[in-house]
C-alpha cells in the first residue's frame, strides 16, 4: 500500500536532483567584484601594560626601574651602618628605627585595652 502524497513528494525531490543550478551573470559579477577588492587591515589595540611599557622606554628600562625599586626597599629596611652613621652626621642626631609596635606608639594608638 503505497501513499500517494508521498509518492508525489518523492517525484518532486527526483525532479530537483537533476536540475543543475546556474547562478545568473549579476550574482558572479558581484561576487568577482568583491572577491577583487582588498580586505581592510586591522591593526590590534595593544593593551593598556604594552602602552605604558612603550612609555616607560621598553623592558631595559622597566628592568632598570624593578632593580631599583627592590634596591630601594632594601636599603629601607636594612640601611648599612654606613647610611646610618651618614643620616646621623647630616641632621646631627642619632636616627634609629625600630620595627615593633611599641616603638612606634602614638598616644595610645596600640593599646592593649
Amino acid at each position: 500500500m503505497t501513499n500517494p502524497p508521498d509518492d508525489m513528494l518523492s517525484d518532486l525531490f527526483a525532479q530537483a536532483r537533476k536540475l543543475t543550478p546556474v547562478p545568473d551573470d549579476a550574482l558572479i559579477a558581484r561576487v568577482l567584484a568583491d572577491a577583487a577588492r582588498p580586505l581592510p587591515v586591522r591593526h590590534p589595540q595593544p593593551s593598556v601594560w604594552a602602552q605604558l611599557r612603550a612609555m616607560i622606554g621598553g623592558w631595559p628600562a622597566l628592568g632598570g626601574l624593578a632593580t631599583a625599586t627592590v634596591a630601594g626597599i632594601w636599603i629601607g629596611i636594612a640601611p648599612p651602618p654606613l647610611v646610618a652613621d651618614y643620616a646621623a652626621a647630616l641632621l646631627d642626631e642619632p636616627v634609629s628605627l625600630g620595627l615593633s609596635p611599641e616603638e612606634f606608639m602614638i598616644a595610645g594608638e596600640f593599646s592593649d585595652g
